[in-house]
């Protein structure tokens, strides 16, 4: 997985397509916010000013207040690689938060998704 032109693309141009993936399979922006509150730490006025900043994914994680420590549940195939086998950092992180939006737009229930 070498595509690491993702790190400085901005959260802010993404994070609206999660939102339609989403809203497309009849779920909500505040399910996507949740997923995002749960693996980063950030909250609805630290995220807000994250879109705001537009800041790219590489600082978006770097300034999470937390990455919540049941990534390591978080298991099966995103873009063709597992990711719980991706060995860069900042690019498992990411396909982290591809994987969970995935999994609300195929239908799982929020606390699966969440690893409750």
């Amino acid at each position: 997985m070498k595509n690491t032109r993702i790190f400085k693309m901005s959260f802010a141009s993404v994070y609206p397509h999660y939102i339609q993936k989403a809203e497309k399979k009849g779920r909500t922006k505040e399910e996507v916010d949740t997923i995002i509150y749960w693996l980063t730490g950030y909250n609805k006025d630290t995220l807000q000013q994250q879109i705001d900043n537009n800041t790219d994914f590489e600082t978006f994680f770097a300034e999470a207040p937390q990455i919540n420590p049941n990534v390591s549940k978080i298991k099966g195939v995103i873009c063709g690689y597992r990711v719980e086998e991706i060995e860069n950092e900042l690019m498992q992180k990411i396909r982290y938060l591809d994987k969970l939006i995935d999994e609300l737009a195929k239908g799982k229930v929020m606390e699966k998704i969440l690893r409750v």
